[in-house]
């Protein structure tokens, strides 16, 4: 495994981070677990999840497996760089009482609290906000964090989904108090999605955070969806049925699979090595529901793509461009 720092801490993570979201919904806590230990076993010690996973009724589950495994010794919460996320409302569903959701000093501290909890640790490596507060002030928010920071609950905050002028408010805010501020950005940021090119990742670059891309193959139409789909003889599902949906968007996935066909590529592989190549990131999420899916993305950080092979990737999906020149003279 490779590592790198995040963002312009003295933080050493994996270039690939673990994306637990399945644990739960769809992998049981068993298999979850083996897959912690495969990480482990090749090296990733960054592992990413949120409190709200699990989703609906469940919400908190993922949390709960991840505090079972560290719960079985071997230093396994040592060896890890552990992440979560808060904003969305931890409350019962169909219960309408406030504060549980959300930025604000309230909602955070207990937050964190249930979060210690289920995760079965006393701290929290990294303490993401995973969405914008319009409402909630980011002198608010750093007060909350100083807070946690001082009782050792959390060591680095960060952002998740948000703009590029969000990112600055937030550091600027930060650096006016003598706050560290945020140290990474979790952004949907992929071949197919690049528009976090404009202003997310120049910002996150600017303020020194590292870029954490979750959805790197784009809901799996990155991985191969269309030679998949034939295979089987069953169409593709979920966003990538969506997109496929969409012919000029269909032709440009076949031009994909066409450019990797020629150079003995897998599209997973390829779509995961080509982040790796990208200026900021520290690694993408890859949430893996099977062994073979995690070896996938293993073999991805060895892959080194070529210039012809970058440049054809290129001219499949161009970029955005940098703003303001993307949308303006």
């Amino acid at each position: 495994m490779k590592y790198t720092q995040l963002g312009r801490t003295g933080l050493k993570v994996s270039r690939l981070v673990l994306g637990t979201m399945n644990f739960g919904p769809q992998t049981g806590e068993s298999e979850s677990h083996s897959l912690m230990d495969s990480a482990h076993d090749a090296g990733i010690n960054f592992f990413d999840t949120a409190n709200v996973y699990g989703w609906g009724e469940n919400k908190g589950r993922t949390e709960e497996i991840i505090g079972t495994w560290f719960a079985q010794g071997g230093n396994r919460r040592e060896k890890t760089v552990l992440a979560t996320k808060v904003y969305g409302s931890m409350a019962a569903e169909g219960d309408t009482w406030p504060n549980y959701d959300r930025l604000s000093a309230l909602n955070i501290r207990r937050a964190v609290e249930a979060s210690l909890k289920r995760l079965q640790t006393d701290y929290i490596d990294l303490y993401q906000f995973h969405h914008v507060d319009r409402r909630t002030p980011f002198e608010e928010i750093w007060q909350a964090v100083e807070v946690l920071v001082q009782q050792g609950k959390i060591l680095y905050a960060g952002s998740s989904n948000f703009p590029g002028w969000k990112i600055a408010q937030a550091n600027e805010t930060a650096a006016r108090t003598g706050r560290l501020g945020l140290v990474s950005e979790q952004c949907l940021y992929n071949l197919a999605e690049r528009r976090a090119e404009m202003e997310v990742i120049p910002a996150a670059e600017a303020y020194g955070l590292g870029v954490i891309p979750w959805s790197p193959l784009h809901g799996g139409l990155l991985g191969g969806a269309i030679r998949k789909a034939a295979q089987s003889g069953r169409s593709a599902s979920g966003r990538s049925a969506d997109a496929l949906a969409n012919s000029s968007v269909r032709a440009q996935v076949q031009a994909y699979e066409d450019l990797l066909d020629k150079h003995g590529l897998e599209p997973g592989e390829t779509a995961l090595a080509w982040l790796l190549t990208r200026p900021g990131v520290t690694g993408p999420i890859v949430g893996p529901r099977t062994q073979e899916q995690l070896d996938s993305a293993l073999r991805a950080v060895e892959l080194e793509l070529s210039a012809e092979v970058l440049e054809g990737l290129d001219a499949v999906f161009p970029g955005p461009g940098a703003a303001p020149e993307a949308f303006a003279w």
